[in-house]
């Protein structure tokens, strides 16, 4: 499993991680196997939030007994939790669900209404707690990431969580280079779409089957790998399946040429910068 730096100075962390939204809806057991299968093929990032219903209490059975310091765990606070001490109540009811002692990184779902002096001062008080290890954000445009940075200074956000799939390649114009430019990681959910996967029937499905078939890869594999190309995406698919979770990881040691780069992007063009983020 390839790894990447988790923001500037950050850890080595799995290209492919595992997202969670969702999972809590399903079978238990099965979410727990697909959990623990994934961690098994390396994929040891654990993307969850405390939006996703009883997610946190799934990972934290999935992860029992696992040495803690081999996983990257990822919470997120909602908005309307993110004044100062909202923020570090909220933390703090997401390790105890994880049962956890910290996490590796905690974001701000989406921007508030919360000045963002509050949320960072709660971040900070985290780090200096040993309760968070970095701090980021989802959902953020450039706009927003500016005055983020204008904030907290350089150097302390640590990734930029959105939304990016073959479909969806808006992140592409301005808000990946904008993160490469401060070292700022981009984690990309959501990247087989919300039931939007190019279909085997579709033009853009037999390029993918195609790229796939030459690499004896599957074209979810190829999808992920397309999306993780630069030096500061990774992403996080969610699976419900111990088989989907390691077909997942198969991407994280697949290499595409250039010509099947050029060959994807032509099939799923990333279209005109919209004037607003897209997000789910």
């Amino acid at each position: 499993m390839k790894q990447k730096k988790f923001g500037a100075g950050g850890p080595d962390v799995s290209v492919i991680g595992q997202g969670t939204w969702y999972l809590d809806r399903g079978d238990r057991k099965a979410a727990i196997a697909a959990l623990r299968r994934g961690i098994e093929t390396g994929m040891t990032h654990i993307d969850t939030a405390e939006m996703y219903g009883d997610a946190e209490l799934v990972i934290a059975d999935a992860i029992a007994g696992l040495l803690r310091e081999k996983l990257f765990l990822v919470s997120k606070v909602l908005p309307s939790n993110a004044s100062r001490r909202g923020t570090i109540t909220a933390c703090e009811r997401s390790l105890k669900r994880l049962k956890t002692d910290h996490l590796d990184c905690y974001l701000l779902h989406w921007r508030g209404s919360y000045p963002f002096e509050e949320t960072v001062a709660a971040f900070d008080e985290l780090v200096a707690a040993g309760k968070i290890r970095s701090w980021g954000v989802s959902n953020f445009d450039c706009d927003d990431l500016d005055e983020l940075l204008d904030v907290a200074g350089a150097g302390k956000i640590a990734c930029n969580q959105v939304l990016y799939h073959l479909h969806e390649r808006a992140i592409e114009h301005a808000v990946i280079p904008w993160c490469e430019k401060h070292g700022v990681a981009v984690v990309a959910y959501s990247p087989f779409g919300h039931d939007e996967f190019p279909s085997a029937r579709s033009k853009g499905g037999e390029v993918l089957q195609a790229i796939a078939d030459a690499h004896k890869a599957t074209p979810r594999q190829v999808a992920l790998t397309f999306l993780t190309r630069a030096l500061s995406v990774l992403a996080i698919p969610k699976a419900s399946s111990a088989e989907h979770a390691a077909d997942n990881a198969g991407a994280g040691d697949l290499k595409l040429s250039e010509q099947d780069i050029a060959a994807l992007d032509q099939a799923f063009p990333r279209g005109p910068k919209p004037r607003g983020l897209p997000m789910l």
